[in-house]
Formats: C-alpha cells, sequence, structure tokens
C-alpha cells in the first residue's frame, strides 16, 4: 500500500470542518462529503429546495474531481444523506441522475438524517478510481 496523498484543492469549496478533500492511495480517491456552498462565496446563503441544493454539491465534487485530474465518470460509488428523505427523495432522484449517463451510475446509498452541517438539505461524498496508470 502507498502512503496516502492529502488533497486540499485551490478553489475548492472551505471545509466546514477539519479534513482534507479528498485523500487518495493506490488508485483510490476517496472525497470529503460536500455540502451546498459557493466556492466563489462560502457565507453566502445556501441555493433554495434539495434540487438547487443537489446542483451545488455535485459541481462541488466536479470541481475536487478536476483538482486531482479525474471526473465523475472515474466515480464508482456515492452515499448521499438527506435531512428531509420522505419529501426530497424524488427530487433529488430527478436532479442527481441528471449527472450521470443511464448506462455509468456509480453505485450508491441514500440516507435519512436528522441535521447537516450549515443547515443543507443534503450531502453527497463518493469514492473515484484512477485510471490504471495514469499519476495523480
Amino acid at each position: 500500500m502507498t502512503d496516502p496523498i492529502f488533497h486540499m484543492i485551490s478553489g475548492g469549496p472551505r471545509p466546514v470542518a477539519p479534513f482534507s478533500h479528498a485523500v487518495e492511495t493506490d488508485g483510490w480517491v476517496i472525497l470529503t462529503g460536500q455540502m451546498p456552498t459557493d466556492p466563489a462565496a462560502p457565507d453566502a446563503p445556501l441555493p433554495e429546495g434539495v434540487a438547487a441544493q443537489t446542483v451545488r454539491v455535485m459541481e462541488n465534487l466536479r470541481l475536487i474531481l478536476q483538482g486531482v485530474g479525474l471526473d465523475l465518470s472515474h466515480v464508482v460509488q456515492m452515499r448521499a444523506y438527506l435531512t428531509e428523505f420522505e419529501r426530497d427523495y424524488a427530487a433529488f432522484n430527478e436532479t442527481y441522475q441528471s449527472f450521470f449517463p443511464p448506462d455509468r451510475r456509480p453505485a450508491r446509498t441514500t440516507v435519512g438524517v436528522t441535521a447537516l452541517a450549515v443547515g443543507a438539505l443534503v450531502e453527497i461524498d463518493c469514492i473515484a478510481r484512477r485510471p490504471e496508470g495514469a499519476r495523480p
């Protein structure tokens, strides 16, 4: 096993707790759960509604992936957390699925939670796999 690489992406979302944006080892890249904050204006109000927050979270994940030389096509697993599961699950799925072709959707778990940091409605983390031979 190679030593882990701890990534903090310049211009990435401001962390809401003490963590790295991503940690990489042996071709696996694990991204910290992202919130619907705007990297360009981290103190701005969150987008209204789960659909808009899902878009912002996915864009934040995309930004971190780009920062390590990957994109959403490299994601193999995602975990989503919703504070209003029953109310928001359908709208979340509708928005989420637009980020992936139907034949290339990562494995996913979605969990209802009582609260998330910064008052978010949604948080998503993921695991990506770097193509063999590609360098970090």
